[in-house]
């Protein structure tokens, strides 16, 4: 896997995402993936708040579905859970933000979909695919990783379920999730800092099965797990969530 990462210039409020793809994105070979970093789809959708003028505990509340009250962590976090991902702060960051938080984008997934179909039709290409990311945290593991916020033109699940290990015992649960592999790699090459990379060009994976399409609902909807049936669901139902106070367009 060759991963290039794509220098820009400072991303601020008042830009089209698709003129920031036309000036930076000069070529996307056949069966490659571009990463696009979700706070740069932010900016440009507006999805922006100034710190002096918003409480950020209220704004995080806004944002999640659930959340965690602030007196239950150390470190002065809000623990949620947004889009059924258990994620700090509801995504709300500051990191890069000029004075303002950025949000997550309003629908990564339509995002993710147009800009797929966008790029295909520009090179004219027909296996292309998009990922939206951001980075967490991890349980018991210090530091950040990738993840994905949608993803489109490929399958995000290789399913090995029924299919036989070198000792041809057969697998029974496992399914590697190619569209989170490939948001860890990405974010860790495009970086956390001032390295100014907010895209990344993925190269050169024969892992990836590329679709010639939006991913359908039901390949949406088995990227998630009810919290209750959940491998973590002890942990995850032991503790008070409160209902967030998302606003539904």
């Amino acid at each position: 896997m060759k991963i290039t990462p794509i220098k820009t210039d400072k991303i601020v409020p008042g830009r089209k995402l698709c003129d920031i793809l036309d000036r930076y994105v000069k070529k996307i070979p056949e069966r490659s993936i571009l990463a696009v970093t979700s706070k740069i789809v932010s900016i440009c959708e507006g999805r922006i708040a100034p710190v002096d003028s918003v409480d950020k505990t209220k704004l995080i509340e806004e944002e999640a579905d659930y959340f965690l009250p602030l007196k239950q962590n150390k470190y002065n976090v809000i623990l949620t859970i947004k889009n059924n991902m258990l994620i700090p702060s509801a995504g709300v960051d500051e990191s890069n933000g000029n004075g303002s938080y950025i949000l997550w984008p309003r629908d990564s997934r339509r995002t993710a979909n147009e800009i797929r179909v966008y790029l295909t039709k520009r090179f004219k290409k027909k296996n292309i695919g998009v990922i939206i990311t951001d980075s967490r945290t991890s349980p018991l593991r210090w530091g950040t990783t990738g993840t994905v916020l949608a993803h489109s033109g490929f399958s995000a699940l290789n399913d090995y379920i029924g299919k036989p290990d070198i000792f041809r015992r057969k697998l029974k649960m496992t399914k590697a999730n190619v569209s989170e592999g490939l948001a860890a790699a990405a974010v860790l090459a495009i970086g956390e800092g001032n390295e100014q990379t907010p895209l990344a060009l993925i190269e050169d994976v024969p892992f990836v099965h590329f679709q010639t399409r939006n991913p359908s609902s039901s390949e949406v909807k088995e990227l998630s797990i009810n919290p209750k049936d959940d491998l973590y669901a002890s942990l995850l139902r032991g503790v008070s969530w409160r209902k967030g106070k998302k606003k539904r367009d």
